[in-house]
């Protein structure tokens, strides 16, 4: 049985369309994930050089001030 040429055309454009926008969802989501995980190592860069809270570090149960 033959396939119309005309169908075979649509088909062929509809799997090529199906193709483009996976490969455009896995580039967004690889985007978001780097950026995710970017702006997670910033964020703990930036938590190292700041005081931790008000107790010490020696005795938890005695409040002393931040450093």
């Amino acid at each position: 049985m033959m396939i119309h040429p005309d169908l075979m055309l649509t088909l062929a454009n509809e799997h090529h369309r199906e193709l483009i926008a996976e490969r455009d969802r896995e580039r967004l989501l690889t985007s978001a994930r780097a950026a995710r995980k970017a702006r997670r190592a910033a964020k703990n860069l930036a938590a190292r050089g700041r005081p931790t809270g008000s107790l010490s570090a020696y005795d938890p149960s005695v409040a002393a001030p931040a450093r």
